[in-house]
């Protein structure tokens, strides 16, 4: 059925509220920012035309507020929502909330969100559709459980024990022997049970040196699915992905089969809107893994954009308003390579969230560079939410050119004071000899920290100071000079 968006409340903050507001700005549609207290003079709500404050700092009284959203949409004439990534992106009881107030939804169906928030039920579905999954145990309470599964089964360490709801890393504790499994499956229930409401746990075989690919898939009400090829996106810390890139390192055969897998998988449950069917790869036995489908716009979406001159977000709009997709799995060839990285308000050090004022911020220029901004100079990091402020993109012809636009964006005109950001751990990690030879994991940085905090020394306001300090001193003993 047919229908047409007016005008687009984003239901989110800082980086994906702005994204959307790009892509609506390019088709002329007007939006609504929705902000809290201390977001009240934000980039996103400067970005939109009509702006509503909706609770305060915490995001249970504001961001996650569904309530409250969808008074505001009604209240600023908007007849559709765009969730973004993050904070409802994800939960099915919203995205039937703003279908039942007679809105227009910008995402997957609330049935399918729900099916595949399951991990232990998509897990299933994956199974029964023929696409590989890791040996594994669901619905574990018991220390015995998982015991006994390993030796059934000849299961050698180490074990991920993972929440069965949501995702980002909460609620994942691997264990390396049989004493640890009573207090991390204890550790595990607990963050599950506060991150998401719900204690239910699984466990798998956890993949030693293993890769992480997601295939970017978009698809529409009239049963077209298309893959837009995968991302690598293995570089994390603390199970958060910190670089991506795309397309993977994989040999072309293998890259084909992942592909047409995880259309297949979204094909069979009924996929629409765009989504990621996200791989475990194991470079021992070539073989992959999957792990789960996100069902909502990816962080990473930019990449796949630059390689293949798609405007996703636009996708997901024109599928909201009942249309059908506008290529064909044959127009879709990739002819880029694209790196992402994520500027966090971090220390680059310990990862320690760095909240304060940006007092100077100069973004990076020149040809292939893409910079999406969540954040403008004199705004405050506020210490409630997501620290990504920025998103990097860059691409080349091939891999090597993406990582010198790359390493030009981070040392040329990047520049940020005020507070701390991840920029000096991003420019070690695209320069070490092993990740310019594609050879890493998920656990690179876990294995590299040290020797990638060595390469690099922050530059901060202080520097900055002390060389206009020593230029002084130096006129003030020569004198003036000819070029003066």
């Amino acid at each position: 059925m047919q229908r047409t968006i007016h005008k687009v409340l984003v239901a989110n903050r800082g980086v994906p509220a702005v994204r959307i507001m790009h892509t609506c700005r390019d088709r002329k549609i007007p939006t609504t920012a929705v902000y809290s207290t201390p977001d009240r003079l934000a980039y996103h709500v400067f970005m939109a035309d009509t702006a509503i404050h909706i609770g305060d700092a915490p995001p249970i009284n504001s961001y996650l507020n569904g309530d409250r959203i969808i008074e505001a949409a009604l209240a600023s004439g908007s007849n559709a929502i765009h969730p973004g990534w993050g904070f409802l992106a994800e939960n099915a009881d919203f995205a039937q909330k703003v279908i039942d107030a007679g809105l227009i939804w910008i995402g997957p169906q609330p049935d399918v969100i729900r099916m595949m928030g399951d991990k232990i039920q998509a897990k299933e579905i994956a199974r029964r559709s023929n696409v590989p999954t890791i040996p594994g145990i669901e619905n574990v309470t018991s220390a015995g459980q998982i015991t006994d599964w390993m030796r059934d089964q000849d299961i050698a360490f180490p074990i991920m024990i993972k929440a069965a709801s949501g995702g980002g890393g909460k609620g994942m504790v691997r264990v390396d022997t049989p004493d640890q499994i009573p207090v991390a499956l204890a550790q595990a229930r607990s963050e599950a049970k506060k991150a998401f409401g719900d204690d239910t746990v699984l466990v798998e075989k956890y993949i030693e040196h293993g890769r992480h690919i997601e295939v970017q898939v978009v698809a529409d009400e009239h049963r077209h699915v298309v893959h837009l090829f995968e991302r690598e996106c293995t570089l994390q810390r603390r199970n958060q992905k910190i670089i991506e890139e795309a397309p993977s390192t994989l040999e072309n055969d293998l890259r084909q089969e992942i592909c047409v897998t995880a259309a297949r998988l979204m094909r069979r449950i009924g996929y629409t809107s765009a989504g990621t069917v996200e791989f475990l790869f194991d470079p021992a036995t070539q073989s992959f893994y999957f792990l789960e489908v996100n069902t909502r716009l990816q962080v990473e979406h930019g990449i796949t954009e630059l390689i293949t001159g798609l405007d996703i977000v636009s996708i997901m709009l024109d599928v909201a308003e009942g249309k059908p997709l506008p290529i064909k799995q044959l127009d879709v060839v990739p002819n880029r390579c694209a790196l992402e990285v994520r500027l966090n308000a971090e220390d680059p050090k310990t990862f320690a969230p760095s909240f304060g004022k940006i007092t100077r911020l100069r973004t990076p220029l020149g040809p292939n560079v893409r910079v999406l901004l969540g954040a403008a100079e004199g705004e405050d990091i506020p210490p409630y939410y997501d620290s990504l402020f920025m998103l990097l993109m860059t691409s080349g012809a091939d891999r090597a050119d993406a990582l010198r636009v790359m390493d030009r964006a981070l040392t040329g005109d990047l520049r940020i004071e005020g507070i701390k950001t991840l920029a000096p751990l991003l420019l070690s990690i695209i320069r070490h000899p092993k990740f310019i030879a594609g050879d890493f994991s998920t656990k690179f940085i876990e294995q590299h920290l040290p020797e990638l905090v060595s390469g690099f020394r922050e530059r901060t306001g202080e520097d900055e100071m002390l060389r206009v300090a020593q230029y002084v001193a130096e006129i003030s003993a020569l004198g003036p000079q000819s070029w003066m």
